[in-house]
């Protein structure tokens, strides 16, 4: 509208005429942040949220206000107490501060829909409190805009939260009743494509399984994670996302039980009415013996520091560095005290500029050993090498005079036959209550303890198979080719030489540089 100008006697006075030349300041618009979130981003396209900012922009518009930032939530739920909405959490402070880091002023929120702002009460507690901090701010999702410093808003909107978590939790009962009546018939699942398998989720992929089914093997025989994940990085292997693969992501898969066909729902095995594993529909990339022995691997490192060549160890100190060479936690020094007992410290790798093999030494007295003997590693590695080798050839890690059989089979069956006639009795009114569930507990235990021990037995087994068929001469062929030309992964090699030997003492060969006498090395093997 414009201005009121005066008049004197019909014509504009002079004031006036200055008035209407002055124009009037413009309101600048209201500066807003637009807040999107979406629960799962399929396509992993983000195409949701910025669908979402887009219509918030021109909500914003729609009022004369400008978006000065977004915050966005992509792939990630509201519903989840868990779940850490990294762009909700500083939504909250840049409101409450009533500005950006970079100083730009907000004074408020827009939004599609409250349930993508909050589907938790307390987070829309939160919210409000945040925006309501201080006076004068705005806010509007695609329907309108809202006043939340009224009650009759606020409340209508915690009212609306807590319906939108009461259906949150009602889909989620539903999804997990759906998941378990899959689960039992044994159907596959939906989501990212399993790898090792072709999109349909039942038949083996010819390239993919293969690879799981000799990472499953190499894992048994002691090759760490750390050495397949490089592996699998060297010739350019993805995994279903399109992502490298690395040692964490390696481990997710073989502990998978879908790779021998089993099916598991919050960390336990689906099982049957009999209490056996339920076979899902799709082809198994390994027997279950061959799982359970993988399982066993990582079950027997849990509490403990596993390094990059898989063997097990306890806390170390923040200057330990990984194995590099052979032989490293073998080699012990035999230099003998002055009251007659060994040194025994274990032997570090150095380098010494006269010479370009490492040298395996004994560590100086301030950090526990006694500095007095040294060998040239090269020499060591191969004098070790060859005779776990001939070890090998010797026993040929084909016989085993172990019982292929678990002597405990019966008595498990027996328990489960005792346990399923206890229920029958007590189904049919023929014993008490109390009874049943005095005598029930204690079965069930016996059960659980016997399956265990069972599936234990299994892994040894599959174990000591894995071993019959190994071939010594073509890991001899192996053993000192480099791994990028098909030889053994160093945590190969020294699974075979830990399954060999306790230790190596490495006895002082006196002052000066001596030839290499392999009689001041005592190989301590393990009993067959």
């Amino acid at each position: 509208m414009a201005p009121y100008i005066g008049t004197a006697g019909g014509r504009p006075s002079l004031g006036a005429i200055i008035l209407a030349e002055v124009p009037l300041p413009e309101q600048s618009p209201i500066p807003v942040v637009s807040y999107a979130r979406i629960s799962a981003d399929i396509r992993r396209d983000e195409h949701g949220v910025l669908d979402q900012h887009k219509l918030n922009r021109e909500t914003a518009a729609r009022y004369g206000w400008t978006v000065v930032h977004e915050f966005t939530d992509n792939d990630k739920s509201a519903a989840k107490a868990d779940v850490v909405r990294d762009d909700f959490e500083a939504m909250l402070k840049t409101l409450r501060a009533g500005e950006l880091p970079d100083g730009t002023a907000v004074q408020g929120v827009v939004i599609v829909a409250e349930d993508r702002l909050a589907r938790r009460p307390g987070d829309y507690e939160r919210f409000v409190e945040a925006i309501t901090y201080r006076d004068g701010r705005v806010f509007a999702d695609a329907r309108g805009s809202k006043d939340l410093y009224s009650e009759d808003t606020e409340s209508m909107g915690l009212f609306g939260a807590v319906i939108s978590k009461m259906e949150v939790r009602k889909m989620q009962r539903r999804m997990r009743r759906s998941h378990r009546t899959r689960a039992e018939q044994g159907a596959p699942v939906g989501g990212t494509r399993p790898f090792g398998w072709l999109p349909d989720r039942l038949t083996l992929d010819p390239r993919e399984a293969p690879l799981v089914r000799q990472a499953v093997l190499d894992l048994i025989a002691g090759r760490s994670l750390h050495s397949i994940a490089a592996q699998w990085q060297r010739e350019g292997m993805k995994t279903s996302l399109g992502n490298d693969w690395t040692s964490s992501s390696i481990k997710v898969t073989v502990r998978n039980p879908r790779i021998c066909g089993w099916r598991e729902l919050s960390g336990e095995l689906v099982r049957d009415a009999a209490g056996d594993p339920v076979v899902g529909q799709w082809e198994p990339i390994v027997t279950p013996e061959q799982w359970m022995a993988v399982r066993n691997v990582f079950e027997a490192r849990k509490g403990h520091y596993v390094y990059r060549d898989g063997r097990v160890g306890n806390i170390l100190t923040r200057d330990f560095r990984d194995p590099n060479y052979l032989l490293t936690g073998f080699l012990r020094c035999g230099k003998p005290k002055p009251d007659g007992s060994l040194c025994n410290a274990s032997m570090r790798v150095t380098h010494n500029p006269d010479c370009v093999q490492h040298i395996y030494t004994c560590p100086g007295k301030t950090v526990g050993g006694c500095g007095g003997s040294a060998r040239r590693g090269d020499m060591v590695d191969l004098f070790v090498s060859e005779a776990v080798l001939a070890k090998l050839e010797e026993a040929n890690l084909t016989t085993s005079s172990e019982p292929s059989e678990w002597t405990n089979k019966q008595e498990y069956e027996d328990t489960k036959d005792r346990l399923e006639e206890l229920r029958v009795q007590w189904a049919a009114g023929n014993i008490s209550n109390d009874l049943f569930f005095s005598l029930a507990p204690d079965l069930e235990k016996r059960i659980a303890r016997l399956r265990a021990e069972g599936q234990n037995f299994a892994a040894a087994v599959e174990r000591r198979r894995n071993r019959a068929t190994t071939d010594v001469a073509e890991i001899r062929r192996r053993w000192y080719l480099p791994e990028e030309e098909g030889g053994l992964p160093l945590s190969i090699r020294r699974a075979y030489i830990r399954e060999a030997l306790h230790a190596v003492i490495v006895y002082p060969a006196g002052k000066g540089r001596k030839k290499f006498n392999p009689d001041l090395l005592e190989l301590v093997w393990r009993e067959d």
